[in-house]
């Protein structure tokens, strides 16, 4: 019974696995592959059967940032994409809140609060309010204050979450977005930093530059980071694009990031008349070929996040095999060790002071012999029944304190978070009190245990051949992001940043290819 969710995770899961079949058919029936895996969490201690699943640990959905500063054209772009208003535009900043954008069954935009983002685990926003309570201070700040959600029924949302971040001006809440923004980064499949060509100075940005790209650029996932100049056509009457954007790749360089490419787009309904045809046609022709790349790079992503979620799924059992259970039987040795020489040393002391009372008592050791201390325990044997007992509760006593200390000491060199758990209560499931201290399998990781996670890693295949149906049957040419994609998943070593670049090979197809992909 300890071993299933309770009412509220399997809610949860229900919902995950009706919207996958809804949005994402390849990955329909993988929900049923983590719920065993949740009982094997429960059974081991690694989960809270109220609280967690391994399925909230990963984002189902790829997901798409959209970052930079206020009037860079951000939500134009977004609309664009999605070909629907979704997002107020205009010269100014017109939100001070991050904006996910998901598919929804209405044709009408539905907008949502922050909290339907923190309490629900299929977003990558679930339970965020902790730590926007921890970077606000306590200053009263709630989940609403930086978190929107919409929704809103377009083919190109299926599958995949669009995020429209707040300008990075100063602001009061300017520290808590910068934060979040890491936050986002982090999540991220794909990041579109936008910069506006209408301020060609980009000394002028270097606070945003800084954050975007200095603090990505050490990290093995910088490549994830896509740049787009916007609102190039404002340049036209000087025709110096090329220089424009030879600047803004300079300022990247200097902060760390060795591409430094761009791409340059700009929105024809909202565009200044250009004059020159021949400067028109170029521009129009650049913007259009970029903006296709773009779409192109969005739509790899979904095969490849596909790919991670049945890698995740790998990972997490070979994980609970291969790492959580011989660190589990190395921490259960080492406490039992721990108890046996505390054990040892403290009853042994005990049990000298017991002795040096009793012969000071009986009148020394002498009188053990002679029979005078066996007469005396047959004169008082109510007497010496509660002394033996009262010597077996110390004694006892002292074992169970030894356990609790050598408990704590070892627990504190296993760690609470990790893909595969909370170790640490892990361990302490083994060391309750009516479990003996010799027993050498960790609860809940015995052969049956073992054999169901290795049924699990066989599933993978299967899951895999599914998903290379899916995206190899496809007319758009990102069927050469499934090999990668594939590779990353399996071995859930590649990340989702790498099986796009291995599958950026057949990029641009037709506007109807893209929204198949």
């Amino acid at each position: 019974m300890f071993n299933r969710p309770g009412n509220r995770v399997n809610q949860q899961l229900a919902l995950l696995s009706d919207r996958l079949s809804e949005e994402n058919p390849a990955l329909e029936g993988i929900v049923d592959p983590f719920r065993v895996l949740d009982r094997i969490g429960y059974g081991a201690g690694l989960l809270d059967p109220e609280e967690d699943s391994y399925a909230f640990t990963i984002s189902w959905w790829p997901m798409i940032a959209v970052l930079g500063t206020f009037s860079a054209g951000k939500s134009t772009f977004i609309n664009d994409y999605i070909g629907k208003e979704v997002q107020r535009s205009g010269s100014q900043a017109v939100d001070d809140r991050f904006t996910v954008i998901s598919y929804g069954s209405s044709e009408k935009v539905k907008e949502l609060p922050g909290l339907a983002l923190d309490g629900d685990p299929r977003f990558p926003f679930y339970r965020v309010s902790h730590e926007i309570e921890r970077l606000s201070d306590g200053g009263g700040r709630t989940v609403d204050h930086f978190l929107a959600m919409k929704t809103v029924q377009a083919d190109r949302l299926r599958g995949r979450i669009l995020i429209d971040s707040p300008g990075f001006d100063a602001d009061e809440q300017r520290a808590t977005i910068l934060q979040l923004t890491d936050h986002i980064i982090d999540l991220s499949d794909l990041v579109l930093v936008f910069f506006d060509a209408r301020h060609p100075e980009p000394g002028a940005m270097r606070d945003t530059l800084e954050h975007l790209v200095n603090r990505v650029a050490a990290r093995n996932d910088f490549t994830k980071l896509v740049f787009v100049l916007n609102m190039i056509d404002t340049t036209w009457r000087e025709d110096n694009l090329e220089e424009v954007v030879s600047a803004w790749q300079r300022a990247v360089v200097r902060q760390g990031n060795a591409t430094g490419r761009f791409y340059c787009l700009y929105n024809k309904g909202a565009s200044v008349e250009i004059g020159d045809d021949q400067v028109r046609t170029r521009y129009e022709h650049k913007a259009s070929r970029d903006r296709e790349e773009i779409h192109a790079k969005i739509a790899e992503i979904s095969s490849s996040r596909s790919y991670r979620i049945v890698g995740a799924m790998q990972a997490i059992a070979e994980s609970i095999e291969m790492d959580v259970r011989p660190a589990l039987k190395g921490a259960l040795a080492r406490w039992r060790r721990n108890v046996v020489r505390a054990d040892v040393v403290l009853m042994a002391v005990v049990l000298a002071l017991v002795v040096w009372g009793a012969q000071a008592l009986t009148g020394g050791f002498a009188s053990w012999f002679d029979g005078t201390t066996l007469e005396m325990v047959r004169d008082r044997p109510v007497i010496s029944v509660l002394a033996v007992v009262l010597l077996l509760v110390v004694l006892a006593g002292i074992h169970f304190m030894n356990r609790g200390w050598a408990a704590r000491r070892v627990a504190r060199s296993l760690p609470e978070e990790s893909a595969s758990g909370n170790w640490r209560a892990a361990f302490r499931k083994n060391t309750v009190f009516w479990r003996s201290i010799f027993r050498k399998a960790p609860v809940g990781l015995g052969r049956r245990s073992v054999r169901q996670l290795h049924e699990l890693r066989d599933q993978v295949e299967g899951f895999v051949q599914r998903l290379n149906n899916q995206f190899m049957d496809e007319e758009a040419p990102v069927s050469g992001t499934t090999a990668g994609g594939a590779k990353g998943g399996v071995t859930a070593a590649g990340t989702a940043e790498e099986s796009a670049r291995e599958g950026s090979g057949g990029a641009v197809g037709s506007d109807e290819q893209r929204n198949q992909g």
